[in-house]
């Protein structure tokens, strides 16, 4: 997975000009994330990888390698912050943009991924990709999923309760008449099928005192973090990213066409963010 670690093995080895400038702590910070990473302790190795930055802010096999194991983890939105950070020391790192692109259109960032797919020159081996990747989301754009009108729902219609549910905070549904409910205490989401049966849809590192739920027109679950202060995306297969960083003890969620607005606690104010 990781391309450059070869590369950063031999840099804290050699006398180049490069490795000489680089601080012995964040050689040191460097190349314990490496070996965080062999041995399958992601969380530990972003840490080693941030600890290397902050030593030396410039460390691009740092930033590169911290952007790796994020996209590993799928937190795409957190790993395209730190891509940026490559790219804006080495503007002709195509495979980098190439990157930025696909992650963008990841998080369906589709206009933002094809303004980093015009960085990417034909000279360069990522142009084909390039294209490739452009004509996906043109494909994904050309027919804008619609919502179903005068949908029945499959919840049942009559007053009713569910009950044994562990400490519950937001809801939402799905068109299959799913209910999904934020265990707050369990950091999980919980789905409850029409005929009852409770199972848990979603239990992950990146659910961190969920809050409150909200779906969009295609089935992906959107879950405001209060402890973990961001906001996760998940896709209605349960696959989970972070969508929105830095957000203050967010709270409400509220979806308006491709908008979803944020209420955050912490600092008195309410989020807008594309979808």
């Amino acid at each position: 997975m990781f391309k450059r670690i070869a590369a950063i093995l031999v840099l804290s080895t050699c006398l180049s000009a490069y490795a000489a400038e680089i601080p012995v702590d964040a050689k040191l910070d460097y190349n314990q994330g490496i070996d965080f990473y062999k041995l399958g302790m992601y969380e530990r190795a972003i840490e080693s990888f941030r600890s290397a930055v902050r030593a030396y802010p410039d460390y691009v096999d740092a930033y590169y390698n911290l952007g790796t194991v994020l996209e590993y983890l799928k937190q795409y939105a957190e790993a395209i912050n730190v891509y940026k950070q490559v790219y804006v020391r080495n503007p002709n790192d195509y495979e980098v943009i190439y990157k930025l692109a696909f992650l963008s259109s990841k998080i369906e960032d589709y206009s933002q991924a094809k303004e980093y797919l015009k960085l990417i020159p034909s000279s360069s081996s990522y142009y084909q990709r390039g294209l490739e990747l452009s004509s996906s989301i043109n494909k994904s754009i050309a027919v804008p999923p619609q919502k179903p009108v005068n949908a029945q729902s499959k919840i049942a219609q009559y007053s009713g309760v569910y009950e044994n549910v562990l400490s519950p905070t937001g809801v939402t549904t799905d068109s299959n008449g799913n209910l999904y409910v934020a265990a707050f205490s369990d950091n999980s989401i919980i789905k409850i099928t029409p005929d009852n049966k409770k199972q848990v849809f979603v239990k992950s590192n990146l659910i961190q005192g969920p809050i409150s739920l909200v779906s969009d027109s295609i089935g992906n679950i959107y879950v405001s973090n209060y402890s973990g202060n961001n906001v996760v995306k998940i896709t209605p297969q349960g696959s989970a990213s972070v969508f929105v960083t830095k957000v203050d003890k967010p709270y409400g969620l509220h979806i308006d066409g491709n908008m979803l607005f944020i209420t955050c606690q912490g600092s008195n104010s309410v989020l807008r963010q594309r979808l």
